[in-house]
């Protein structure tokens, strides 16, 4: 697609619903469209609409060792209740390999090079095998995605984003859960809206920013995955 062609798709695409989206971007990337999934509660509606359509979709997470036990347990139970397989996606090397090159808990001293090495490089080359890419993002999470287009040209990545939720709002997704009986992490219900890595998550208390429980005490609030600014 052009750069006009992906601009007047977005156009199209920002009255059209969830469904709508997904549909299309099945439609048009047949075979080289593939959802990375954080297995967050967005996430987990976005996998439930393209088992519902029957939608021919790659889906990934990255596993970067560092996950919650109930992310994993969620993963499980996601493959089961829908007949899917979601591709386990790893960094080069292992949390303790890591350490080993790098010192201990890199998290903590450097996070944004923990990202990169566990979570950004692992997914650039997981990307590089297709033309577009289907995320769970909104543009009311954070300052970053507040302009998030429908589709756009993902400059970092080299292909075509999709993000079929961009407009819905928190209240939106937990009707869709609740209304389908869509599986989730418990962990939302505990104060985490947002979930990482272990070290890098903690509750969110009610009057702080939903993001204030990634990475807190930095200005850290992205991995890196989502907050660059694209052509459209």
């Amino acid at each position: 697609m052009t750069a006009d062609e992906i601009k007047q798709a977005s156009q199209e695409l920002e009255t059209r619903s969830a469904e709508d989206i997904l549909v299309w971007a099945a439609d048009h990337f047949s075979g080289r469209l593939t959802f990375a999934t954080s297995l967050g509660i967005e996430d987990c509606v976005v996998t439930d609409m393209a088992a519902r359509h029957k939608l021919p979709l790659d889906i990934f997470t990255l596993d970067t060792g560092l996950l919650f036990p109930e992310t994993y347990a969620l993963w499980k139970q996601i493959e089961k209740r829908y007949d899917v397989t979601i591709k386990r996606v790893s960094p080069a090397h292992t949390v303790e390999e890591q350490g080993a090159h790098e010192g201990p808990e890199l998290w903590g001293r450097d996070p944004d090079r923990c990202c990169d090495l566990r979570k950004m490089q692992p997914l650039r080359s997981t990307l590089s095998d297709y033309d577009a890419w289907v995320t769970a993002i909104r543009r009311d999470q954070t300052p970053e995605r507040a302009h998030a287009p429908v589709v756009s040209w993902d400059a970092r990545f080299g292909l075509i984003k999709i993000n079929p939720l961009v407009r819905w709002k928190f209240d939106e997704v937990k009707a869709y859960v609740h209304d389908h009986n869509v599986p989730y992490n418990p962990l939302h219900d505990q104060n985490y809206p947002s979930i990482g890595c272990v070290p890098c998550t903690s509750p969110v208390m009610p009057g702080e920013d939903p993001r204030s429980g990634r990475w807190r005490g930095s200005e850290k609030t992205e991995c890196g995955l989502h907050f660059v600014k694209v052509r459209t």
